[in-house]
């Protein structure tokens, strides 16, 4: 991901520069993710044991959970910013639900694709039409939908309108996401942890936690910077605009050259 936006010139030279999406806050968040990250390895890797059913898949939880608690988040973050958009049509909303929707595509994809490395030794194959598994894909989709939406052509207002309303038809699948292991009979497990008597425990279930402070900080992470690349991409779409512009405006105010005369029609 760039973290550099420039026009017509190098990082940093002067106006040309547009800025950058990085700053001290969080340069620090980002040690902390990665001191996080070695940590989550340790525990989920050699600290916590094999599972006496799942074995070495249980490990997989540990990257699967979080992976879908942030995919929730984004969703939820587009849900938001399309909803005050609606009411308030302000940049940052709408730059929100961008931030979002690629954030929440990146987990719901991280999602899917350790739950079928986890399926294939614990149900016998990677994939099955489950429930909870098509309602997740079909986020996927959506989220890929939503997001070639916002790249067609067209007045920017109208384009945040129909992306806002998108957005609002799309987080209605995350009940059904949530819900679909007890609407209907599902080969996915119930809830693990969100109980008040969770059915783990031991270093499983600090590598678990441990695991979804580290995602929801990458998260935060990952969101932060994408929103402010997306507010550098809208600056740099404006300064072209007006450049553009101004050219044109220059160029019809430009007088012809020396010499040319209009030609003049007269009547015989």
């Amino acid at each position: 991901m760039s973290q550099t936006a420039v026009v017509d010139g190098a990082p940093g030279s002067g106006e040309d520069a547009l800025g950058h999406t990085g700053s001290v806050a969080t340069r620090w968040l980002g040690v902390v993710v990665l001191i996080g990250a070695v940590a989550l390895l340790a525990f989920g890797l050699v600290f916590s044991d094999p599972d006496v059913i799942q074995g070495d898949a249980v490990r997989l939880m540990y990257v699967h959970v979080p992976s879908a608690i942030c995919m929730y988040l984004g969703v939820g973050a587009l849900g938001l910013g399309s909803a005050v958009w609606l009411k308030r049509q302000t940049e940052f909303w709408d730059l929100l639900a961008l931030a979002g929707a690629e954030i929440g595509a990146l987990f719901t994809a991280l999602t899917l694709l350790t739950g079928m490395l986890w399926g294939r030794p614990t149900w016998g194959v990677f994939w099955v039409w489950d429930a909870r598994l098509t309602s997740t894909a079909l986020l996927q989709v959506m989220l890929i939908g939503y997001l070639a939406l916002r790249k067609l052509p067209g007045d920017a207002t109208v384009r945040a309108r129909r992306a806002s309303i998108t957005g609002l038809v799309i987080v209605l699948d995350l009940p059904l996401i949530h819900y679909s292991v007890e609407w209907w009979r599902t080969l996915h497990q119930g809830a693990t942890i969100s109980r008040l008597d969770p059915q783990i425990d031991g270093l499983m279930l600090f590598s678990l936690m441990l695991g979804i402070v580290v995602g929801a900080l990458t998260f935060v992470w990952l969101m932060i910077h994408r929103f402010r690349l997306a507010h550098l991409e809208e600056q740099v779409e404006d300064r072209g605009l007006d450049a553009a512009l101004d050219a044109r405006r220059a160029e019809a105010d430009r007088p012809p050259p020396a010499g040319d005369t209009p030609l003049v029609r007269t009547s015989p």
